[in-house]
């Protein structure tokens, strides 16, 4: 991997690496057939593109490196001591290039490219209303400036896979991935058909969007390929650190305004992201970020300006959220600022401007279900019980921060996935459906919705697959979207299943299609349930009548025309989560230190599919937003990592984990099945927020910048500044 963060390849020499006993091959980017990860668009998500320098990333480099570990040789060999002896032999001759590690800096004239067509990546923008008018209205605005940073993922497991060749000539790859369809991606680069690239997805140690990008895919594939043997890539914990993509950070200008009865009539905010050396999937971050910039709140007049950067920092892609926590640490941040200027309870001020059933979010899609966000607040906020008052140094003060987040894709990707449910002879059920589980609970939810629908214990329904040879194709697991898509292709095809068992049972028990009624294992008689029949009896009935007792059933998600580029108006997703987090936080006012020690976490989740995995979600999510709010930071000098181990990047422990409260509310008016909601990324969106809001409250001044270190509070503390930016409209 590259030492350097910019530079040319002047020569590479192997071969006193190739000559070490042991080693199998040394590859550079001459050994790649196609030594590109093309970024693969589906022609809506093309189209909106346009005009983005959507910069292809090499599988090794190729004549330039552009961020401190991108990978130059791939070495295979017979033990993982050789490999590294060889790779400390093989000499990479560089010639240091300037570089640019600020977005802002970036955008400069005469600031080093890290692409040719420029370092601005993509630009977004809505337009609602009239910006102008809407600050003339307003009493008070308020206007401050949040800065988030690098934050890694940080899973237990690392990037990993396995891979040989099969009996019948495929490549077979067993690796840590979110995406099984990255065998197109290794197929590509190895020109081979793509029936001849098979992934199989093992149940992983974390992804949180870090293993959405290619990882090791394509460079086991290449090893495999070339070596025709079975190989093994495992990348180190600081290889983990500097070579897979980060959250974004942002700088987050924002300008507020409302009247004196606290009523929000302007918003206008600039966002601009770091995409790091490569696009990865920096527009569609940077997207996701520009719908939910308003927060959860009725603004008539709107203006925002999206910016994402090429530098050449490391590279930042997908994370848990997906740009909605970088965007609601302005929104809420500007609430309890403008409550504050107003003398307004911040819980009132927000209560008046809450969106409702029937409200345009800023781009003007209208909600069509009810968020209730009012009273995800009020039981938040409740949940936290008695105010306690502060001893010696110890400040004590409470915060909180609502939040929306999409589930699923965007809607003009026209997402689809498929499902099989099949009997067994015994009166079982099999799920086949390709959907990766990634620790969320995503292979027992398809079981669930299954055992519902057939009547049958959850124990008697078995899923199988994460096989993209032979399992149906289920997309990502990536936008909260598993739940939604997968689900409901195994809801379709499971009812599909129930109808064929019901007329089996109907024909043996004479009795109608629609009196026949599935459960405990068992079809049988509505109001009879005497006149009965076991499932191994059915099942082995309905096959030797020829009748299915199968199903394979696709689920479409509802789609529409790409947003408007240059005003952002549209319906950019389908549906949201709606949420609230509050917390209580103790600090020091001699050393700055912070500690949470309640949270309590209050979302609409539409229905609970396995409660118990829900409340997991959410109390997992809030605690890793903990590590964002307080600890977490890839500490870079003009690109280089400081911190690329676990010594000095530090996650919160089981210590650190302040009691949480854990709140469903089931409106049955999500788009999942049975009205469920996804909540496996909104589950993390308001807790930093929150604990700004909190922090701030604590120290008597604003703190803007992540993470909110000791350092950071005490100077705040300390020297306190006026409340920057609140002015009379």
């Amino acid at each position: 991997r590259s030492p350097y963060a910019s530079a040319r390849i002047v020569s590479i020499d192997a071969g006193a690496a190739r000559a070490l006993p042991g080693v199998i091959a040394v590859l550079t980017h001459a050994d790649v057939p196609q030594n590109a990860l093309r970024m693969e668009l589906p022609g809506r998500m093309a189209e909106a593109t346009a005009g983005a320098v959507l910069a292809t990333q090499p599988v090794l480099a190729e004549g330039r490196v552009r961020f401190q570990g991108e990978p130059v040789v791939a070495i295979a060999a017979e033990t993982p001591e050789i490999a590294a002896e060889a790779a400390d032999l093989v000499r990479v001759e560089y010639e240091p290039l300037p570089g640019v590690y600020d977005p802002i800096e970036a955008l400069k004239p005469g600031a080093p490219h890290v692409h040719e067509g420029g370092n601005l990546l993509r630009a977004w923008h809505i337009r609602k209303g009239d910006i102008a008018d809407g600050f003339k209205r307003a009493e008070v605005v308020v206007e401050r400036t949040y800065r988030t940073p690098f934050v890694d993922h940080l899973y237990l497991e690392t990037e990993t896979g396995i891979g040989w060749i099969d009996a019948e000539g495929a490549l077979v790859l067993r690796v840590s991935t979110q995406v099984l369809e990255h065998y197109r991606d290794v197929a590509e680069v190895l020109r081979l058909p793509h029936g001849r690239v098979r992934i199989e997805g093992a149940y992983l140690g974390g992804g949180f969007g870090g293993k959405e990008d290619v990882t090791v895919e394509c460079l086991l594939g290449l090893l495999v390929w070339k070596t025709r043997r079975p190989v093994q890539l495992v990348f180190s914990r600081e290889e983990s650190f500097i070579g897979h993509g980060k959250r974004h950070p942002y700088v987050l200008r924002y300008k507020t305004g409302a009247t004196k009865s606290g009523e929000l009539v302007a918003m206008e905010a600039e966002l601009i992201s770091d995409s790091g050396a490569y696009a990865a999937l920096s527009p569609w971050v940077l997207l996701y970020s520009l719908v939910t910039a308003t927060g959860p709140y009725r603004v008539p007049h709107v203006k925002v300006d999206a910016f994402t950067v090429y530098t050449n920092n490391p590279i930042a892609s997908a994370y848990r959220t997906f740009g909605s926590i970088q965007t609601c640490v302005a929104y809420e941040g500007q609430m309890d600022a403008l409550a504050h200027a107003l003398g307004m309870d911040p819980l009132e001020l927000r209560e008046k401007n809450f969106l409702r059933k029937g409200d345009s979010i800023a781009t003007g899609q209208v909600l069509e279900s009810e968020p209730m966000l009012g009273e995800t607040m009020r039981r938040a906020w409740e949940a936290l019980g008695p105010v306690r008052a502060g001893e010696g140094p110890i400040r004590i003060a409470r915060g909180l921060a609502a939040s929306f987040t999409p589930y699923g894709r965007m809607c003009w990707t026209r997402d689809s996935a498929s499902a099989w449910v099949g009997m067994e002879l015994d009166g079982t059920a099999v799920v086949r459906c390709a959907a990766p589980d990634v620790g969320g609970g995503q292979t027992s939810s398809l079981c669930s919705i299954t055992a519902e629908v057939l009547g049958l214990a959850v124990e008697h329904v078995t899923a199988v697959g994460r096989d993209s040879h032979f399992t149906p194709r289920a997309g990502t697991t990536t936008a909260t979207r598993q739940l939604l898509m997968s689900g409901n292709a195994v809801l379709k095809a499971a009812r599909e299943v129930r109808r064929h068992l019901a007329d089996q049972a109907a024909e043996m028990l004479e009795a109608a299609p629609d009196d026949i009624e599935l459960a405990d294992g068992r079809a049988m008689v509505r109001g009879s349930p005497d006149r009965a029949v076991a499932f191994p009896a059915l099942v082995k009935a309905a096959t030797a009548a020829g009748r299915p007792v199968q199903a394979l059933d696709k689920y479409d998600a509802p789609s529409a025309p790409t947003i408007d580029p240059a005003t952002g108006q549209g319906k950019p997703f389908n549906d949201y989560t709606f949420g609230t987090q509050a917390v209580e936080v103790e600090v020091d006012e001699e050393t700055g230190q912070t500690r949470v020690t309640k949270l309590a976490a209050c979302y609409d989740i539409g229905q609970a599919i396995n409660r118990q995995s829900a409340e997991g979600q959410i109390e997992g999510g809030a605690i890793q937003g903990l590590g964002h709010a307080l600890l977490e930071e890839v500490i870079l000098e003009d690109g280089i990592s400081k911190n690329p181990h676990l010594l000095d990047y530090k996650i919160p422990t089981t210590l650190d984990a302040p009691p949480i409260v854990t709140i469903l509310l089931e409106s049955g008016q999500g788009l999942g099945p049975f009205g469920a909601k996804g909540i496996g990324e909104p589950a993390m969106t308001p807790t930093p927020a929150a604990v700004m809001n909190a922090v701030s409250r604590a120290a008597g001044a604003p703190v803007t910048q992540f993470p909110l270190t000791a350092e950071r509070v005490l100077a705040a503390i300390k020297h306190p500044s006026p409340p920057a930016g609140e002015t009379p409209g």
